[in-house]
């Protein structure tokens, strides 16, 4: 039996439950970017939770290493398919979480720290597999429109005021504090902060669905036709670089960020 099968025939166990409204798969297999090293993202949307023994007798018949009933990263089982050879990264959406999630970015376009859109990049990706009542494809439906501005000046002003232009406490602010304290783990801590706000920025300046935490050097690079001076270079020295040399460089990305705005 081929991989695809063998996909198919395990979600086919999904399907009847009455719990669940639809079926997707994402992540870098929609995507095409998958590697080696990817596993597969199922998406199940559900109105209300599955009872975990029947979650559990599903994966038990395909893996002989597995974890059902992960609360780490969100409701989640992720297992080991023994006859694909690769992991599976099940998640459970609540049906109505996602949508007012949608409903709040989309059309009423409330910003987030960093990671805005994610969410509905996801959306965007979704190979559907199975959706009882058209309610999945009905919300990709309503995704299909252009980027809206408001959302768009929206995310900006958010990110850059936790960038450096909050009077207390931005990013910037917390990373100079952290270096005069030769707080390390915090200049780590705050560094990360302040690339998932300042990607927030590049990717609502170029009116794209933000990607996720991974590669986003290689997909901005790739995909936006609007990007900062240097752009490549200070994300990695701001990664990477010393202590002092982080503070000076994030200092400049945000005046190069702003020549683009």
């Amino acid at each position: 039996m081929d991989s695809e099968k063998i996909l198919n025939e395990l979600l086919d166990n999904y399907k009847n439950f009455e719990e669940v409204e639809a079926i997707g798969i994402g992540g870098s297999s929609a995507a095409k970017t998958a590697d080696k090293a990817s596993d597969i993202d199922v998406y199940l949307f559900v109105n209300k939770d599955i009872p975990l023994d029947k979650r559990e007798a599903i994966v038990k018949s395909y893996s002989s290493k597995y974890e059902v009933g992960g609360e780490y990263f969100g409701p989640g089982d992720e297992f080991y398919v023994d006859a694909l050879g690769r992991e599976v990264d099940l998640m459970y959406f609540n049906k109505n979480w996602f949508e007012e999630t949608f409903e709040n970015i989309w059309v009423k376009h409330y910003p987030a720290n960093g990671y805005t859109t994610c969410f509905l990049y996801t959306l965007s990706l979704l190979n559907i597999i199975n959706d009882k009542n058209g309610w999945l494809q009905g919300l990709k439906d309503r995704l299909n429109t252009p980027y809206p501005e408001e959302l768009k000046n929206n995310i900006i002003k958010r990110n850059l005021m936790l960038l450096k232009d909050k009077p207390f406490a931005s990013y910037y602010e917390q990373i100079e504090k952290a270096v005069a304290r030769e707080d390390f783990n915090s200049v780590n801590h705050r560094s990360a902060a302040f690339l998932a706000s300042y990607f927030d920025i590049i990717f609502a300046v170029n009116k794209m669905l933000h990607p996720g935490e991974k590669r986003l050097v290689n997909y901005a690079k790739n995909n936006c036709k609007i990007l900062p001076e240097n752009f490549e270079k200070d994300v990695n020295t701001l990664a990477l670089g010393k202590p002092a040399e982080k503070l000076k460089t994030a200092g400049q990305m945000v005046e190069r960020l702003r020549k683009i705005l």
